[in-house]
């Protein structure tokens, strides 16, 4: 098991001074795609933009784990990205599309013929990457990059896959922002 995310959420007190309203590990972990799946920590959501803020909620509840923020929403989680092996690169389709409909983005599946990569796929988000730890190949439709810990990628809305070519875990976070695709590069 990886080391465990720690989420600090803050607060108001009852007479509105700032304080620390929790403090302790991130409390929805789940591995997707079975074994040879990355490892989410679902660090929090927010379910509109601007965000509500109040004195002292806590995260706006969700039933499992989502691939994408809520509409008009943002989400920030950690991934625990596991070494590439043979499972991946043998994945079919249809065993690629269950993976991602795992956290409910089955649709977001572009693993088919041509495809550069069995977990390629594409959201309607904007979303932040940072490598906290270890590497990961960014692959394109056209091209690819090597990212590392202090890169950021900033991702919009394109087609892609991450491939942790490597022996070690790479743990990247994410910032997704629900987007709205230009009328031109809809599907």
């Amino acid at each position: 098991m990886e080391k465990p995310v720690r989420r600090i959420v803050t607060g108001h007190d009852v007479q509105g001074r700032a304080i620390i309203q929790e403090d302790g590990t991130v409390p929805r972990v789940q591995r997707v795609g079975g074994a040879i799946g990355p490892l989410f920590h679902e660090v929090w959501n927010t379910p509109a933009t601007p965000a509500p803020i109040d004195a002292a909620s806590g995260e706006p509840h969700e039933d499992g784990i989502v691939l994408a923020p809520p509409r008009n929403g943002t989400r920030i989680r950690v991934l625990d990205i596991p070494p590439e092996g043979e499972g991946i690169r043998n994945m079919t389709p249809e065993e690629a599309r269950a993976h991602f409909a795992e956290v409910g983005a089955g649709s977001a599946s572009a693993h088919g013929e041509g495809a550069r990569h069995a977990l390629m796929h594409r959201t309607e988000t904007i979303d932040y990457g940072i490598v906290l730890e270890g590497e990961l190949v960014l692959i394109m439709d056209e091209g690819e990059t090597t990212v590392r810990a202090g890169d950021i990628v900033i991702q919009r809305g394109t087609n892609h896959g991450w491939s942790n070519r490597w022996d070690k875990n790479c743990r990247i976070a994410f910032i997704l922002i629900d987007g709205a695709f230009d009328a031109q590069l809809k599907r």
